[in-house]
């Protein structure tokens, strides 16, 4: 965890860290064959983060974020684990995907690496998956997250720290296969800076000072060189095992995952051609920091990505603003609820009206099975795992059935719901016709939409798509009644 002042300066707003708590939980080393986190590693994250939970109380929501990452991606019993961490941290827990994860890292990277010209390689070896990307000043381009860390690798093949010449190639050569199939793109965008993010880089580069590996060969950050991480490999394999290994520097936490982090490193050495790569500290902590100011300062990847999924998607615009807008004015008519962020879930309603027609660049039938598919499968940088997944359901709901959403219990978001739908009703002729003053209001068990006979009248294809919207509510159980007056 890490707690840092944001400080002003005319060049732009820098982060300073004041306070910094870790503990080393090796969630990825408590996953079972069939994919499930462990009682033991359960209890050890829960028990880290109800510590760290501590050190947060009175600290403003809006000022906190907290990210799962590989281990939680693949874990089937993540969303238990997720409820009960929420629990003991006080604040939400968001799951992000491997590309969204190497984003963060590259920015956290490029705050803290040296300056360069032109393009820098970020790689960060983690506990259960590998980041790649290539970016220039702090604009990541290319990104890239595989299955590959040091405690699964290591597990896989050095268990219980048994160490021989025949593993280590083995675990080389199988990252290699993983590697291989970025390689191509990562060396024709070509960089001029290589930095290795986190604690395997950090761990390989001070176990190299600490015992002369590279030479005279150093850098005032640290330094991995090629003949540095085959000089270590040397000497480990002068050992049976990781706990005889004697070596200046070597923390006992990284002990037991340092094989599986140095095949991994030598293995991203050889495929990519690297000789020597720089090392900072900055890596997903400083970045999400970093996107955390930039949502506070109004500058949200998300609004990108949306920006960017619109053009891809030749999205109409005025139509995407009709719906945005009256779905909007919709929500903030209805009373809003002790736990909803509605500065948040107006962003929200914002990305869904204009994502909700990207389906038709598939087929015009069933379009929002489409919009719902892309938005709940596709790399969205900024938008966590829960973000994507509330996104493509209230998609997959802005029109047709209701009932493929009434049995999901995970589905809280029935107001939004019920102003999307009725924003696309009211929308349908694509044109900005004056509406009349259209008034929502709750009911016990559903909602009630006010408006003028005389306008209803004149307008009869109107009325009748309400009365069918009436009757798709009612069929799922709640009320839905057209005051006309």
């Amino acid at each position: 965890m890490l707690v840092a002042q944001p400080i002003n300066t005319s060049s732009g707003t820098q982060l300073r860290p004041i306070d910094t708590l870790r503990e080393s939980v090796k969630l990825a080393a408590g996953l079972t064959e069939n994919k499930l986190l462990g009682h033991d590693a359960y209890q050890r994250g829960l028990d880290a983060i109800h510590r760290f939970g501590e050190r947060l109380r009175g600290f403003d929501p809006g000022k906190v974020r907290a990210v799962a990452t590989n281990t939680l991606r693949v874990a089937r019993n993540s969303a238990n684990f997720i409820a009960d961490a929420e629990q003991a941290l006080g604040f939400p827990i968001e799951v992000i995907a491997g590309v969204e994860e190497a984003r963060l890292i590259y920015i956290g990277a490029s705050h803290e690496a040296s300056a360069v010209q032109g393009n820098r390689l970020v790689v960060d070896i983690g506990g259960g998956s590998t980041e790649f990307v290539i970016g220039t000043g702090y604009e990541p381009q290319l990104l890239e997250s595989l299955y590959i860390g040091c405690v699964s690798h290591s597990m896989q093949f050095f268990p219980k720290g048994a160490i021989d010449a025949h593993a280590f190639k083995e675990a080389e050569l199988a990252a290699q296969r993983e590697i291989q199939v970025i390689s191509g793109a990562f060396l024709k965008a070509g960089w001029r800076q290589a930095v290795g993010s986190s604690g395997t880089a950090r761990a390989l580069a001070d176990l190299m000072m600490a015992n002369n590996l590279n030479g005279d060969v150093n850098h005032p950050e640290g330094l991995i060189t090629r003949e540095g991480l085959k000089l270590l490999k040397k000497k480990l394999l002068q050992f049976d095992n990781v706990g005889e290994v004697e070596l200046l520097g070597l923390k006992d936490d990284r002990r037991l995952v340092l094989p599986g982090g140095l095949s991994i490193m030598l293995a991203v050495f050889n495929e990519l051609g690297i000789d020597s790569m720089e090392v900072t500290d900055g890596s997903l902590r400083i970045g999400v920091l970093y996107d955390l100011l930039g949502r506070a300062q109004h500058d949200d990847m998300r609004f990108v990505t949306v920006e960017q999924f619109m053009q891809r998607y030749a999205v109409d615009r005025d139509q995407a603003k009709r719906v945005g807008k009256l779905a909007a004015d919709f929500l903030e008519q209805l009373p809003k609820p002790n736990l909803e962020n509605r500065s948040d879930n107006l962003a929200l309603i914002e990305w869904t009206a204009n994502l909700h027609e990207i389906g038709l660049s598939i087929s015009h039938n069933g379009y929002h099975r489409h919009s719902a598919y892309i938005a709940g499968n596709a790399d969205m940088p900024g938008f966590s795992k829960k973000d994507q997944v509330r996104l493509a359901t209230l998609l997959l709901g802005h029109t047709g059935k209701l009932g493929k959403l009434a049995t999901s219990e995970g589905f809280l978001d029935w107001r939004m719901l019920f102003s999307l739908r009725l924003a696309h009703v009211l929308s349908r002729g694509r044109i900005d016709a004056d509406l009349p003053a259209v008034k929502v209001s709750l009911e016990e068990g559903g909602f009630v939409v006010s408006l003028p006979k005389d306008w209803a009248n004149d307008h009869p294809l109107t009325e009748f798509s309400l009365k069918k919207e009436a009757l798709e509510w009612e069929r799922i159980g709640r009320s839905y009644r057209i005051k006309l007056k």
